[in-house]
């Protein structure tokens, strides 16, 4: 007997959101099942993200996206990771690459012999000569990494920099060539079913009433479904992150083109830096109970390297997340679910997870109460461990020159972040909570960057004689400096606009 399959879903909002909902959607349902996207050109999307981790390469594949398409309609750039400058301490600098530090010897990770040859030869070379992406990252070099012949030089990935508004209108493109539809108009109200409390319909500004089966909430902070109507409760995480505020702009193109992201702390926050085919985008993350926004907008304009575009816009968010991202027939996605601060570009992977997972459980119109249940275990625990990633930045931090960051070198933090930094503090171990996460190099890059060295490393790394492991690290820092020689500057190799 065929099961009561859904037979329209309404997704509540555009932008990134929303589209990125609509499109995989639309690919699979899109002739079975009405899909209908309501949004209003009067209520602006946020559309700052645009950094994205590697993870946005699966999603765009699963799509079926053309690659030299895809790059040229939203501008991207390749990204190989971040660098944080004065993190930690001013005139810090070190590097998050997308990737790792080498092959392990022995099934032992190599940051470990990194560890051991430091302790014995004087004037070691930085870790990050051993990162591949790094390298690259540093000389402003790109390629393709080989999927056909693995080596130490394609020991990387990469993600990309895009404009997030083109990126929505290519994805609204796909979508609707898929039969999803598009409502414009400005929602008013919302009708639940005054027995079990689930939507039936929304309804619009000039009368309409869209109903349906299936709602999915893209609102973004308003959170129109998931709180404003179904009171889901939100989890707030603002004495872990105390940054409540940015402020965004897009400023004019300047060589180099640099494949990868720039965040540079100051005294109450953050400046980003992405830069884009056609322009570069910038914002200043930061707490406004220390500093003003008047002082947060001289800052981010005074760290501008290409003349203004447009006049910075104000944002404000309150860090955490719904308690639940599903309840009852609401599910939702992007900010309508949470907002952990755009340090590790994590807000659209984000919604790549929560898309993959709906997919994943999705449900017929009986709505079992065991796949929401699933949806937010999997979602909640992707959001903790996202957030306890972020932290890990601010709470290491040996800087005392301003009250914020003094606040954060002695805020509270959760325990599941203590034990993981206790841990490598002690041992030089890394424990990775959520496997589909951040990974071990993304760890040591940055408890290593942020000054944590560790007192041990893995006992088992002495049994390799140190003469030939030193001559194994230098040959392979050796082939890495020359594979990234030989390679295309970022910008030459955009302009061949290859196919992946």
């Amino acid at each position: 007997m065929q099961q009561n399959a859904i037979r329209k879903i309404v997704i509540v909002g555009g932008g990134t959101a929303g589209w990125m909902t609509a499109a995989p959607l639309a690919q699979r349902l899109g002739r079975r099942c009405e899909i209908v996207l309501v949004e209003s050109p009067e209520i602006g999307t946020i559309g700052v993200g645009e950094a994205t981790l590697p993870t946005i390469r699966f999603y765009n594949n699963v799509l079926g996206l053309d690659h030299a398409d895809f790059v040229k309609k939203t501008q991207a750039t390749f990204k190989l990771g971040i660098e944080f400058k004065d993190w930690g301490h001013v005139g810090n600098r070190f590097f998050h690459g997308f990737g790792d530090f080498g092959p392990p010897l022995n099934g032992i990770q190599p940051h470990h012999y990194w560890l051991r040859l430091a302790r014995t030869f004087d004037q070691m070379p930085a870790m990050e000569n051993w990162s591949m992406a790094s390298v690259m990252a540093r000389t402003n070099k790109f390629a393709m990494p080989s999927d056909t012949q693995p080596r130490v030089t394609d020991a990387f990935t990469f993600g990309y920099q895009f404009d997030a508004g083109l990126y929505a209108a290519y994805l609204r493109d796909y979508a609707m060539a898929r039969g999803a539809q598009r409502i414009e108009g400005k929602i008013t109200s919302v009708d639940q079913h005054p027995e079990t409390g689930f939507v039936t319909a929304v309804r619009l500004d000039d009368g309409r009433m869209i109903e349906g089966d299936l709602f999915i909430d893209c609102s973004g902070f308003r959170a129109l479904l998931i709180e404003g109507a179904l009171k889901t409760g939100y989890d707030d995480w603002s004495e872990y992150l105390p940054c409540n505020s940015a402020l965004a702009v897009p400023c004019a193109r300047v060589a180099p083109l640099t494949p990868y992201t720039r965040s540079t702390a100051k005294g109450a926050g953050w400046l980003w830096r992405i830069p884009l085919q056609h322009r570069t985008g910038n914002g200043h993350v930061y707490s406004n109970a220390f500093t003003t926004d008047d002082q947060a907008r001289q800052d981010l304009l005074d760290g501008l390297d290409g003349a203004a575009l447009d006049e910075p816009r104000q944002l404000r968010f309150v860090t955490g997340k719904r308690k639940n991202s599903w309840v009852k027939n609401v599910v939702a996605i992007g900010l309508s679910a949470g907002f952990v601060e755009p340090l590790e570009s994590t807000s659209i992977s984000l919604i790549e997870t929560a898309v993959g997972t709906l997919i994943e459980q999705f449900p017929d119109r009986e709505f079992r109460p065991e796949l929401a249940t699933e949806f937010n275990r999997i979602l909640n625990g992707r959001y903790e461990s996202i957030r306890d990633f972020i932290v890990l930045h601010y709470k290491l931090t040996q800087r005392d020159d301003t009250a914020f960051w003094r606040y954060c070198a002695n805020m509270k933090i959760p325990d599941t972040l203590a034990e993981q930094i206790d841990l490598f503090r002690e041992t030089g171990r890394v424990t990775i909570r959520d496997r589909d996460g951040f990974g071990l190099p993304s760890f040591v890059s940055m408890l290593m960057g942020l000054g944590v060295e560790p007192k041990r490393y893995d006992p088992f790394a002495d049994e390799v004689d140190i003469r030939q492991l030193h001559g194994h690290f230098a040959g392979l820092r050796d082939l890495i400096a020359q594979a990234a020689a030989k390679m295309p500057d970022h910008a030459a190799f955009l302009d061949m606009n290859p196919k992946a």
